[in-house]
């Protein structure tokens, strides 16, 4: 029957729709090395003014005005616990897409943008359990490195930017990095 599938039809759909290749964007907060699929990346900018929003957890720097759209900014210094730099000539602020928002994400330098193939990416280690470390996908190796690659959704939810997670109609397009 013409537009009719079976569940084998959209699981064989499903594994043809995941990317052989990932493109990363890695980033540097304190010492360590993050990275994010670049497709969750809208623009990479130099710092901006940010409003303060009062009674905002201390992570949440406050939110800017983009072109018109106001987006809040977390800084992940702050997030992850780690001292502020001293020179932040470096310091970018990454706009990604999530849940169809904006969020702005500052971080200490970007460091590259690079193709990983999927036998490059690695699930979390076993010892990563609970809340505060689901935030992470997987791991990858660049040079003598890891990446830790972030979950930007739970991420977001676990920060409380987000307080649900839609149902899977609402997700933004993209293609998701699926380590399984």
């Amino acid at each position: 029957m013409i537009g009719h599938f079976g569940e084998n039809d959209l699981q064989e759909t499903d594994r043809k729709m995941v990317r052989a290749e990932v493109k990363l964007a890695t980033f540097r907060v304190g010492s360590a090395l993050y990275a994010i699929d670049i497709l969750r990346i809208k623009e990479i900018i130099r710092p901006i003014k940010v409003t303060s929003v009062p009674n905002s957890p201390p992570y949440i720097e406050g939110v800017v005005n983009l072109r018109g759209a106001v987006i809040p900014v977390i800084d992940l210094r702050k997030r992850f616990v780690v001292a502020t730099t001293v020179d932040g000539r470096l310091t970018r602020i990454v706009i990604c897409l999530v849940f169809r928002r904006l969020f702005a994400l500052v971080v200490d330098e970007v460091v590259e943008v690079r193709s990983y193939v999927r036998e490059e990416l690695h699930p979390p280690p076993k010892f990563f359990q609970g809340q505060e470390t689901d935030i992470f996908l997987g791991v990858a190796h660049r040079a003598d490195d890891l990446l830790m690659i972030l979950d930007l959704e739970r991420f977001l939810s676990l920060s409380r930017m987000v307080d649900f997670i839609p149902p899977s109609g609402m997700l933004d397009d993209r293609s998701a990095i699926s380590l399984s």
